[in-house]
């Protein structure tokens, strides 16, 4: 637990550096800690450190990770960061502050409709981009981003209010940030959730909202 109040400290002050570095105003970005994979001790002590936005890939898991601490009064902003299947979105929707990963029709479908049913905790969505056009990886083309964004809006009426995106290993990561806020500055989103633990400096540099961070708060993940 002193580790994790350690390592979320050394990080705090990183961050603070370097959003002054870049000329922005000190609460200019949001730590999302990703607790995936992690026990709920370690959540606990990250909690205990006065972290309270967190981000888990899976429903399941995150529904049975914080659910008990919110019964317990903990307030707490969860993000699901991972992808998203259609058959979870009622959970996602009921346990999920914020969705990240929205990349396609269908699914923007489904979210619409249970959003209509005026329950759950979702306030805001935000469309995943697929900077690099993996094959292997989610999210929408860059190529396809405008109308889908516009879609989402204007035709669903969805509460989305930033984009995301993972760049690919091995490439210059601010050419991948720096597409993803033209393309949110082009259809006037103000959200960026961007940079991880290896880069999460160039993503703020290049105007990130939400750095998702994990391995620097908890440690590597088992392989």
């Amino acid at each position: 637990m002193t580790t994790i109040a350690a390592a979320l400290a050394g990080i705090r002050a990183d961050i603070a550096s370097n959003v002054a570095a870049a000329g922005r105003g000190e609460d200019a970005v949001t730590l999302v800690a990703v607790s995936k994979t992690k026990p709920v001790e370690a959540v606990r002590g990250a909690i205990a450190a006065g972290q309270r936005v967190f981000g888990e890939n899976r429903v399941q898991e995150a529904i049975a990770k914080f659910e008990p601490l919110r019964a317990e009064g903990t307030e707490i902003e969860l993000h699901l960061i991972g992808p998203l299947q259609t058959n979870k979105v009622a959970e996602a929707v009921r346990s999920f502050e914020v969705i990240e990963t929205l990349d396609r029709p269908r699914l923007a479908e489904a979210v619409a409709r249970e959003l209509a049913k005026g329950q759950g905790r979702l306030r805001h969505v935000l469309i995943e981009i697929n900077t690099g056009e993996e094959e292997q990886k989610a999210g929408v083309l860059p190529g396809d981003a405008d109308f889908f964004i516009r879609d989402c809006i204007d035709r669903l009426r969805l509460p989305v209010l930033g984009l995301m995106c993972i760049p690919p290993q091995g490439e210059e990561p601010a050419l991948h940030f720096a597409l993803l806020r033209e393309t949110a500055r082009r259809n006037g989103l103000r959200i960026l959730s961007m940079g991880m633990s290896a880069d999460y400096p160039i993503a703020i540099r290049q105007g990130a909202t939400h750095i998702r961070l994990g391995t620097a708060i908890f440690g590597a993940r088992p392989a």
